[in-house]
């Protein structure tokens, strides 16, 4: 979708230098940039590539608010960020023409609501509701009484269990399973057997989530497993039982969660984390990869770096290491 650079300067909150009625057809890395594609540039080195680059417009800093060039200039206080910003406004690959596949199966009594897209072997269940501008890919299943708010995008092959409910600008990628069935059983002494502990609460994915390819959350025991507002969860990531997620948490892949854990708001949790069965992870904390968190455990300190198994403060786990080299080198 083409847009002129006024259009897209205030979208994204930039000054413009140069010809404000250029139109932008799409973004690029410099090096890969054609005329109509807009590039962005955050110090002087990146600057000069991207103005001689074939991108017609260039998203900067205001350093580079008095560069010779004809090209046009969009100066902002955070080229990367209005870069993405511009990208959500111009790329729109992922809406469909609204509609129902004649080969979708939607129950009579789900309610749609104006201009949802539903594609070919798609199965929405009785009394499941999409909202306005939500897109169901192809195979998906959505669950009975499921919601799903305005402009959610789910792409094909999801499965959303019944008591799932999720809120505005969802996205959920291919292969994901929401509202499964934890992980919870009760053992029987006498018998030795494992038997399944109810598996009845409900799922709430707040406004703003992205929810990666192949990732499973677990509906709640009997109470909710709730994800905050504008978390972000990379690929291959599974989330247990009553787990409650705050806001703006980003998780990245094969990160695993037992039941019952609370992570607050803003914390980072790299690659391969594990963390055990009710633990708490306290705002603004970080867990570097493959980090593990014991069952019970209380991660605190905002803006402090957790690392290991179990996980440490940085600096207290980087001592441990050099003292383990000290005594593997007196051998």
């Amino acid at each position: 979708m083409k847009r002129r650079v006024s259009e897209i300067a205030e979208a994204v909150g930039a000054r413009v230098v140069g010809d404000a009625a250029v139109e932008v057809s799409g973004v690029s890395s410099i090096a890969a940039a054609s005329p109509g594609d807009i590039v962005f540039a955050e110090d002087d080195k990146s600057l000069t590539a991207a103005l001689q680059s074939r991108a017609s417009v260039v998203i900067v800093g205001s350093f580079a608010e008095t560069a010779k060039t004809s090209k046009a200039l969009l100066i902002v206080p955070h080229p990367r960020l209005a870069f993405a910003r511009a990208a959500e406004l111009l790329l729109d690959s992922a809406k469909r023409q609204p509609g129902i596949h004649p080969h979708a199966a939607v129950h009579g009594s789900a309610r749609l609501g104006e201009h949802v897209s539903i594609d070919a072997h798609a199965s929405v269940e009785s009394g499941a509701h999409i909202g306005n501008r939500a897109w169901i890919g192809a195979n998906c299943v959505i669950g009975a009484g499921v919601e799903i708010g305005e402009d959610c995008r789910v792409y094909p092959n999801v499965t959303i269990y019944s008591g799932t409910k999720l809120g505005k600008r969802v996205t959920v990628h291919a292969g994901a399973v929401l509202g499964s069935d934890g992980f919870g059983y009760v053992r029987d002494a006498a018998s030795g057997r494992h038997e399944k502990f109810p598996q009845i609460g409900k799922l709430e994915i707040e406004d703003d989530v992205e929810i990666g390819a192949n990732t499973t959350i677990d509906r709640g025991a009997l109470e909710t497993t709730r994800i905050g507002r504008g978390t972000k969860i990379d690929n291959l990531v599974h989330i247990g039982h009553n787990c409650v997620i705050g806001e703006d948490v980003i998780i990245a892949a094969q990160a695993g969660f037992s039941g019952s854990i609370v992570i607050e708001s803003n914390v980072i949790i790299g690659g391969q984390v594990g963390v055990g069965e009710h633990a708490r992870i306290e705002e603004g904390v970080m867990i570097g990869g493959q980090g593990g968190v014991l069952p019970k455990k209380v991660l605190r300190g905002k803006g402090v770096a957790f690392w290991g198994t179990p996980a440490k403060p940085l600096r207290e786990y980087l001592r441990q290491l050099a003292a383990l080299a000290r005594l593997g080198k007196r051998e």
